[in-house]
């Protein structure tokens, strides 16, 4: 419990540190009935060579969709999926992650349903099931 509460404390103050290129902002859009995705940097500058996957329901990476063009945009086709909710992470590195939760339904994503998760609350998510599986 200790070793959590450390860990969300030194979370807590890295998140008031001032915004640097690491923050991805990423948005979804019907562009001439294709879905694309755009991805940059809170600086503005385009997320170059991204990776752009579904996540699995654990949380660990799953199929990987393509990688973000140098203007940081990728079509997706999500029409094979079932419908559902499904976690979208566009991975730009160690540090630079942003992630998506998209709901599906035949074959296209609800935009206005869209959310876009914190890193946060992710990291927090990852450590309380880490504490989970040593119990």
């Amino acid at each position: 419990m200790k070793g959590i509460l450390a860990a969300l404390l030194l979370l807590g103050g890295l998140q008031a540190m001032p915004a640097q290129s690491h923050q991805i902002e990423s948005a979804l859009r019907y562009l001439d009935g294709d879905l694309e995705l755009s991805s940059s940097f809170s600086n503005g500058e385009p997320t170059r060579g991204a990776v752009v996957r579904l996540l699995e329901a654990d949380g660990t990476p799953g199929r990987e969709l393509g990688r973000t063009d140098d203007q940081g945009k990728l079509n997706l086709d999500l029409s094979a999926l079932e419908d559902g909710v499904v976690d979208l992470q566009i991975d730009g590195g160690p540090g630079h992650r942003d992630y998506l939760e998209l709901p599906v339904e035949s074959g296209a994503v609800q935009l206005d349903e869209v959310v876009q998760v914190p890193m946060l609350l992710v990291l927090v998510g990852s450590l309380v099931s880490v504490q989970r599986r040593r119990d």
